[in-house]
């Protein structure tokens, strides 16, 4: 005789209820934990949506705080070249081509968009004429710094794609 011949039927209602009552707890657990998931999310979404904002406004901030510094630096060597202090001159413009070829080689990851680029990029053609009037302190160096210092202001006053972009969405 097997095992199940010897169980009375008494005994086979209570397994019955038993598993029916385990499946029920299952279910209320899967319930709950369905709900607990749903409200997790509904407080989750707008919180990451609202710090991926905040972290587009930081990027945002920080490109346009690179550009200004950059512009600060070589307007510093421009004073400085007027001025006849040619020596912090020269570093000061060597400093703002050094971070002018940075962001002109960083490609999609700098401060500069494409078009600012293409147009920046031929002020560096003329670092060495720069750096060698300055080291030679010659006059004409402030002149030519103010030259790139023009130059400059207009190659990042080009719009980029992302404010563009952003402009255009703002406006609907």
């Amino acid at each position: 005789m097997s095992n199940m011949e010897n169980i009375t039927d008494e005994e086979k209602s209570g397994l019955a209820a038993g598993g029916m009552l385990q499946s029920g707890t299952a279910r209320r657990a899967g319930i709950y934990l369905g709900i607990a998931i749903a409200v997790f999310m509904l407080g989750f979404l707008p919180m990451w949506m609202k710090a991926r904002a905040n972290a587009a406004q930081r990027d945002a901030a920080q490109r346009e705080l690179r550009l200004s510094q950059m512009q600060g630096t070589l307007a510093s060597a421009v004073i400085d070249a007027r001025r006849g202090e040619y020596e912090p001159a020269r570093q000061t413009a060597s400093d703002f081509f050094t971070a002018l070829r940075t962001q002109i080689d960083a490609g999609a990851d700098s401060a500069l968009s494409a078009p600012q680029r293409e147009e920046a990029a031929p002020l560096l053609s003329r670092r060495d004429d720069i750096i060698t009037l300055l080291a030679r302190s010659d006059p004409a160096s402030a002149e030519q710094l103010s030259g790139i210092y023009v130059s400059y202001r207009k190659a990042i006053n080009k719009p980029s794609a992302a404010t563009s972009h952003h402009e255009a969405s703002s406006d609907k």
